[in-house]
């Protein structure tokens, strides 16, 4: 199959996911919370934003390289955390893990995952990065900080918009516990998606091993109360500053929302902000992430590194966030939309998709460096006052 021809779009490769994986899977890897508006709302603050074309400009060679805090990139973009990524498509952590590694791109390990840090870590080479979903226990955390930093990982993302469990009422609906615990209902999902499920018996029961080392849970917990929120804590200043002093390499925080909080963690020592609404899975009241963009880049100056995601589905969307302050844009549904639509091979198409569409669209708008697409804006971001 050439997927140049079936699958030119993301779109394509989400199809194509939702009639490889069981429903459930679907849910989880698909589904936000309350009435999912926040989806909604990142992708239309995405589709108003316009540049102005460019003609006369002669060849245009575009350089997609990009640095980030202290490291080159093949691309501006990078692969998200995204939780139990293995129920999503068996072996998803080291299959995203090694396309990084190939592509010079960052790979983000979610604590949550379903596979441990001394097992994905040396499959990034020198592009791992580990996602914190800080534990109460300071012990635990000092240790979990310990296992990834020996793993290889270089790079510390704390999210820090979960000071609660969200509803995600679709994932109740499908009945999606983890790890999950089967009803005869997702049995006959699982029947009617073989490739998957043969996989799945190939990899084992997608669990959270990770957290699990720390605590025994005891069988099955409903998706919002697994291992990983029995251990995670609320985090506050006090907090972060602990995780500052425990972890040596970089430090991001990532669902920075609001300005003031951005400007705080640049004067604290956090090398960097991630802009990000957890695209809705949390709190279905947020505003889209890509209008907030433009007055947190007036609070942290125009060196401080400032990450992005929120619906980002295309090499256009990227420009689009590059244009309104981020340096570099991340995906994690997009990654996981392609796992589920053909493995490691949709993984990788969707790079050459994105690599594409920068290409395709920079030459459009007469720019060499995707940093340059704010110079091409139709008009400018809102005011940030």
């Amino acid at each position: 199959m050439d997927l140049d021809l079936s699958h030119p779009a993301l779109s394509d490769l989400k199809a194509s996911c939702r009639r490889r994986v069981p429903g459930f899977v679907w849910e989880y890897v698909d589904s936000a919370t309350g009435t999912e508006s926040v989806k909604t709302r990142n992708r239309a603050a995405l589709d108003a934003v316009t540049f102005l074309p460019a003609i006369l400009r002669g060849q245009i060679t575009p350089d997609l390289t990009t640095r980030l805090l202290g490291r080159d990139c093949a691309l501006p973009v990078g692969i998200a955390p995204v939780g139990m990524s293995g129920l999503i498509w068996p072996g998803a952590e080291q299959a995203l893990a090694r396309l990084a590694a190939a592509e010079g791109i960052p790979y983000t390990l979610s604590t949550v995952a379903t596979r441990l840090p001394e097992e994905v870590g040396p499959l990034a080479g020198d592009q791992g990065w580990f996602q914190l979903y800080p534990p109460t226990d300071p012990e635990i955390r000092r240790d979990i900080l310990r296992r990834a930093r020996e793993a290889g990982f270089h790079t510390l993302v704390m999210t820090a918009d979960l000071p609660g469990p969200s509803r995600r009422e679709r994932q109740r609906r499908a009945r999606l516990t983890i790890p999950p615990r089967l009803t005869p209902g997702m049995v006959l999902q699982m029947m009617l998606r073989p490739r998957w499920s043969l996989a799945t018996l190939q990899n084992g029961v997608p669990r959270l091993r990770l957290m699990e080392s720390y605590l025994e849970t005891g069988g099955a917990a409903d998706s919002t109360g697994h291992a990983g929120y029995l251990l995670r804590a609320a985090p506050d200043w006090d907090y972060l500053a602990a995780v500052r002093a425990d972890w040596e390499g970089p430090l991001v925080v990532k669902g920075v929302m609001e300005p003031a909080d951005a400007a705080r963690m640049k004067e604290t020592g956090i090398d960097a902000v991630w802009v990000s609404n957890h695209t809705g899975r949390q709190f279905d009241g947020a505003p889209a992430a890509l209008t907030v963009l433009p007055a947190v880049r007036a609070a942290v100056g125009p060196d401080y590194p400032l990450i992005f995601d929120g619906g980002v589905e295309s090499g256009l969307d990227i420009l689009r966030a590059l244009a309104f302050g981020a340096d570099f844009v991340m995906l994690g549904r997009g990654f996981h939309y392609a796992m589920g639509a053909f493995g490691a091979t949709g993984a990788a198409h969707l790079v050459h998709i994105l690599r594409e569409d920068l290409v395709s669209n920079m030459v459009q708008m007469g720019i060499t460096r995707p940093g340059n697409a704010a110079s091409r804006l139709s008009a400018p971001p809102p005011a940030t006052a």
